[in-house]
């Protein structure tokens, strides 16, 4: 349990370098030892995780705001319903509508001349037994316009690509506090707005600009409650913070159970945000970001305020402020290189970057295969969990609360990727997914409990798998080309999100099944594609291309210089490697 956290923030720091930990951090990590983990801590751990659990509910909005719903066309006169049969003549005009086995287009039938002319419906009666309103009913989201259900969902993940570029900047520059702060008020805000207003246009243009916050607060977030906390002690908070993703899915289920009108239920949610931000503005600033910003006044200030709530004791001011010193002094040496480039030098070194991802046939296994399973694990974890309406289950509300458990539950995937290793575990659990959803339209109609359960199994595959690539590839490649290789990967598995309400879209009215079929086969390929990959169990993690280039992928043939260590227990009393 606490490596699979060490996993979750080798995740968050690589993430397409959305935002790394502060540099400089051995020296620092000397302070917070004395500061300790206390009242102070929880507060921040409290706020900054509430704060996340209002995420699923806007990451996952197209599962009850835009739902697919059940529709029967309207006919242009006051008809009773039917199918395949003539449902009105109007006598003036000897005209007679025949209404077919089509919920998108009805029959319009000259009775003097015979002729036949099919005709697109312009309304339609929906479905509300298990939703009052829906945005795919008020905007009539059907037919020839399904995509626009699709544009709903991935139009959020699509701000969330954008988001991921400047998020981390932003909070460099301003602040860990500030950004959050900020981006949890316009955040909030957008929320509500897109609850109330009447245009479909906006409604999409707010949900883009939500999507472009959700690195914001998600990442982070995530960044801040590492930088304020010691070392040890960085494990169990990763997985506490990690496991408010999957409590906040589970409340979205429930929220959505009670609340079956699509603008209250948006209203609702939209309101946790603000009765978090109280408590996030009697936060402070990140002492680590003041100190490497040069603000070592205010940063003794909050380090002071914390060892006294805490009830610590720290060194004397001039060592704290000494310490303070040399922490800038190492995070400007780091990062000078970095400064005053222009636009088109940053562009050529992203190429080169690039380009050196393939530059030996090693290197480029690792990065097609990788790019392979984050695409395929985004794309089927999302559509899963967005799938209920689509895959036919009765209980989406039911559906959503057990995918949150789910994901609760997957945190224990370690215990399988301690024991397979890497590789074998990789083959196994896209199989698994690959398995269970390749089945699942095989299932009777009568068996639904059979049906949601092998969903479940491919769902609680796919998170186990994030799990996997996170560690996998964090391992597999070596430290020089590891956070463009993670980020290459992570572009990767947004695209796989974007897309995958599209597929949906394209495939729940007239082949729902294949679904199913289509994610089965992209798991099946992403397990076959991790065959030429070797085992990174207990074997160092090489520095340079050429070391990996040396690697055997086994503790007995290691990069010469190195030494593997078996997992131990440090001083701390916290899991370990060395090398």
């Amino acid at each position: 349990m606490e490596q699979l956290s060490v996993f979750l923030l080798l995740f968050v720091c690589a993430a397409a370098s959305d935002e790394p930990l502060l540099k400089g951090g051995e020296d620092f990590d000397t302070i917070l030892i004395h500061i300790g983990m206390g009242k102070w801590n929880i507060m921040y751990y409290f706020s900054i995780g509430a704060w996340k659990l209002a995420l699923p509910h806007h990451a996952l909005a197209g599962a009850f705001i835009s739902p697919y719903v059940n529709h029967t066309c309207r006919l242009p006169t006051d008809v009773p319903s039917g199918s395949g049969t003539i449902a009105s003549q109007n006598a003036s005009t000897d005209t007679v509508w025949i209404l077919p086995n089509d919920e998108c287009s009805y029959l319009k039938k000259d009775v003097t001349t015979g002729r036949l002319e099919e005709v697109p419906c312009t309304e339609w009666d929906y479905d509300n037994s298990t939703f009052s309103t829906t945005a795919t009913s008020e905007y009539n989201l059907v037919c020839e316009r399904q995509y626009l259900r699709a544009a709903y969902q991935s139009l959020y993940m699509g701000g969330f690509l954008v988001g991921a570029f400047f998020s981390g900047q932003l909070a460099y520059r301003y602040g860990r506090l500030t950004v959050i702060a900020v981006s949890s008020i316009a955040y909030s805000v957008m929320a509500l707005a897109s609850a109330w207003i009447p245009s479909l246009v906006f409604l999409m243009i707010f949900r883009f600009l939500l999507g472009t916050m959700h690195p914001t607060s998600l990442v982070t977030g995530f960044v801040f409650s590492m930088e304020i906390t010691e070392i040890k002690w960085r494990s169990t908070v990763s997985v506490v913070v990690g496991m408010m993703w999957g409590v906040g899915t589970i409340l979205w289920g429930i929220f959505a159970y009670f609340e079956r009108d699509w603008r209250w239920l948006q209203t609702f949610v939209s309101l946790i945000g603000p009765a978090v931000l109280p408590f996030l503005l009697l936060l402070n600033e990140s002492p680590r970001w003041l100190v490497v910003t040069g603000q070592h006044q205010k940063a003794l200030s909050v380090i002071q305020k914390a060892a006294r709530i805490n009830n610590k004791s720290l060194p004397p001011t001039d060592q704290l402020l000494a310490i303070m010193t040399k922490v800038q002094e190492q995070s400007a040496s780091e990062e000078g290189k970095a400064t005053h480039r222009s636009p088109g030098v940053i562009a050529r070194e992203v190429l080169s970057q690039v380009a050196i991802m393939f530059s030996t046939i090693k290197l480029a296994t690792i990065t097609v295969v990788t790019s392979i399973g984050f695409f395929a694990v985004a794309m089927i974890f999302f559509g899963l969990t967005l799938a209920a309406s689509s895959l036919g289950i009765s209980n989406p509300f039911l559906f959503m609360v057990i995918s949150g458990l789910v994901e609760l539950v997957c945190f224990f995937a370690i215990y399988f990727l301690e024991k397979m290793g890497r590789k074998k575990f990789a083959v196994f659990i896209f199989g698994l997914c690959a398995v269970a959803l390749l089945l699942q339209p095989l299932v009777p109609a009568d068996l639904q409990w059979l049906s949601t359960t092998l969903v479940m199994i491919g769902k609680m595959a796919s998170a186990s798998a994030f799990t996997l690539m996170f560690l996998y590839s964090s391992e597999l490649y070596p430290t020089e080309v590891r956070t463009q290789g993670m980020g290459i990967g992570m572009m990767s598995s947004r695209v796989g999100a974007f897309i995958a309400p599209f597929i949906m879209s394209a495939l729940e009215v007239d082949h729902p099944w294949a679904i199913s079929v289509v994610f089965g086969l992209t798991a099946t390929v992403a397990s076959l594609s991790f065959l030429p990959l070797w085992e990174t169990s207990n074997v160092c993690l090489p520095d340079t291309i050429a070391q990996m280039e040396g690697q055997k992928g086994s503790a007995d043939h290691a990069p010469k210089g190195y030494e593997s260590v078996p997992l131990q227990k440090d001083g701390s009393g916290e899991t370990s490697t060395a090398a």
